[in-house]
């Protein structure tokens, strides 16, 4: 059975493209929102060096997205994964090491680097 998010057709298929490699500031995050008629999908990824990893944006305590700005999702030091809504840490591979949702893990969105480019997988 699908998940709510495979399952939401505002969910881009796999191999579009998302951005540019060198639009994601290293180390740093880039949200992205899609639209089909009603539904509404809110993904992110992560980058450190040439590893881009992606995410639901969807906080597994609260269910309400991780940034509070545009694609602030890691901390000042760029270590982790921040909720701003109630100060979680996440490691970058998605896993909470801080706050109420301890042992949780972000909801994984396939993302792939090829060509300089990120793509959803």
């Amino acid at each position: 059975m699908a998940s709510r998010s495979e399952a939401n057709p505002a969910r881009p298929p796999p191999g579009a493209r998302l951005c540019a490699l060198d639009e994601i500031p290293d180390p740093g995050g880039k949200g992205f929102r899609f639209r089909a008629d009603t539904r509404l999908f809110a993904g992110f990824v992560v980058r450190r060096g040439e590893t881009v990893a992606g995410y639901v944006d969807s906080c597994p305590h609260a269910g309400w997205p991780l940034a509070a700005l545009d694609d602030r999702y890691l901390t000042r030091s760029g270590e982790h994964i921040l909720c701003s809504g109630h100060g979680a840490l996440f490691t970058l591979d998605g896993r909470c090491v801080a706050g109420p949702c301890l042992g949780d893990v972000l909801t994984p969105w396939a993302v792939t680097v090829r060509d300089g480019g990120v793509f959803t997988a």
